[in-house]
């Protein structure tokens, strides 16, 4: 095993101690414990050394993970979803469920029951699920490693919302002319929960959904969500500063879903293609800037001689777990398309949210 392996597994033992929310009191404004997703990001990056002082600071906000309390099982899950007061029930669930049965076959079982719940806990749930299969695949079956999917899965089910007014993608329209045309609520005001709630009255909502253009084939999704994981960067450099925090998931939602996609058999990819495009569509109508409101210059404090390295060392010297996903998120848009611009928005992205 290696050294970057053996900090992310002491992380994660660690870390499996703790719930995967806090504050709030048990409320609907709970926030997500992204210890797990940071430490994924900080290891696979070879920050591993980073690791014990980041975590040092962060599990002191952290609540307790909940014991079992009530066991789930075929009969029950259904009635269980989105109940937070059960996440203790649902990790136990698939606890047991990855040491019975291999942990891809436990993800192929659930997927379809948890991706139309793809919104939950503002997307946390997937993109947990990402980092944890992100490291499995890379070679690390550790128990611990393992159970981080498990975690994972059990954060989103207990966690779980619908957006409403769901179609799938029909249209001709690429994702970056599909989400500028993305109608606005009119009061962008409330947690997440409400604010989807109430995209189902929203003029326009379900023909703006379906109006994005759909991978013609299972073998086209990777490259469609790759493309997807591209305007999420380049959009936040103009829409970040209205929620900086919640839009970094519209870049960071699908990159997460490319993470889990080779765990999948491909007849899922498809589906997995249009909830992610939705979740993604559900936070720009909630969040971005309505129309008239100030955007940044998509063209300013372009370094075209930033280093990647560099920029994910500022990142985890910054400190604060957005930042450091979305770093992580904008250098893989970069891989793909060298375009100094992605790198500068992971530069926004850090000028925007303070650090911790």
């Amino acid at each position: 095993m290696t050294a970057g392996k053996e900090v992310r597994d002491e992380a994660y033992a660690r870390l499996h101690a703790w719930g995967p929310e806090f504050g709030d009191e048990g409320g609907e404004n709970g926030l997500s414990n992204h210890g797990p997703m940071a430490v994924e990001v900080l290891t696979r990056r070879g920050l591993g050394d980073r690791v014990e002082t980041w975590l040092d600071r962060y599990v002191d906000r952290l609540e307790p993970m909940p014991d079992e309390a009530d066991r789930i099982t075929e009969d029950t899950w259904a009635d269980a979803m989105g109940h937070r007061d059960r996440v203790g029930d649902w990790v136990a669930l698939f606890r047991r469920a990855v040491r019975e049965q291999p942990w891809q076959d436990v993800l192929t079982q659930w997927w379809p029951r948890l991706l139309p719940a793809i919104a939950s806990a503002s997307t946390h749930g997937l993109i947990r699920t990402g980092h944890a299969v992100k490291s499995v695949l890379d070679g690390d079956d550790s128990e611990a490693a393992v159970d981080e999917v498990a975690h994972a899965l059990g954060y989103w089910a207990a966690r779980a919302i619908f957006v409403p007014g769901l179609v799938a993608p029909s249209g001709d329209l690429a994702p970056d002319q599909a989400l500028a045309r993305m109608p606005r609520l009119p009061d962008q005001s409330g947690v997440v929960r409400s604010r989807l709630a109430r995209l189902a009255d929203m003029p326009g909502w379900s023909p703006a959904l379906a109006s994005v253009r759909a991978p013609d084939y299972a073998d086209a999704v990777p490259e469609e969500l790759a493309r997807l994981v591209e305007v999420g960067v380049r959009r936040y450099a103009t829409h970040g500063l209205a929620s900086p925090v919640l839009l970094v998931h519209v870049a960071t939602a699908p990159n997460a879903m490319r993470k889990v996609l080779p765990a999948l058999p491909q007849n899922l990819w498809q589906p997995s293609y249009g909830a992610t495009w939705a979740a993604c569509a559900a936070l720009t109508a909630a969040y971005a800037p309505v129309s008239g409101s100030p955007a940044p210059d998509p063209a300013r404090d372009i370094d075209t001689d930033i280093d990647g390295q560099d920029l994910m060392d500022r990142a985890a010297e910054h400190g604060d777990e957005h930042v450091i996903k979305f770093t992580d998120t904008a250098l893989d848009a970069y891989a793909r398309t060298p375009d100094p611009a992605l790198l500068s928005a992971a530069l926004t992205c850090s000028s925007i949210i303070s650090p911790p």
